[in-house]
């Protein structure tokens, strides 16, 4: 699959418009694992446009995302950046031959203190 079809597909999966985008910055300035994304939400929305789909496909930021939807909210546009992210991380996992995560890859202890936010998180990342 070229990458065209790739960015058109990662289009559709995620529902979101990236060409509303004024370029603003509210969703990165939003986000909180900003300091962890090598790649921020407004890029994404960006390199998705401009059809960047390799760096989008090898950055670390797929898995960083906390799938908040944080910058969804602040978006005066109504562009999603987590969706977008999402469908990165769907397109990625699919590339990879596997749509799941695997039994070695869950810790063995779970904190009692993690919210269960979180855990509902990670199950919607790795079982789509």
């Amino acid at each position: 699959m070229n990458s065209k079809e790739q960015v058109k597909i990662i289009k559709e999966r995620s529902g979101t418009d990236a060409s509303k985008c004024m370029k603003c910055g509210k969703c990165s300035g939003r986000c909180p694992a900003y300091n962890e994304m090598d790649i921020k939400p407004h890029q994404f929305v960006s390199m998705i446009e401009k059809g960047e789909i390799e760096k989008l496909l090898n950055c670390k930021a797929i898995y960083n995302c906390l799938s908040c939807f944080a910058c969804v909210e602040r978006c005066p546009r109504n562009v999603a950046p987590a969706a977008i992210i999402e469908a990165v991380r769907q397109e990625v996992i699919r590339m990879q031959g596997g749509n799941y995560i695997n039994s070695e890859e869950i810790p063995q202890i779970v904190d009692e203190q993690i919210p269960q936010q979180l855990l509902v998180s990670m199950y919607r990342k790795f079982n789509k």
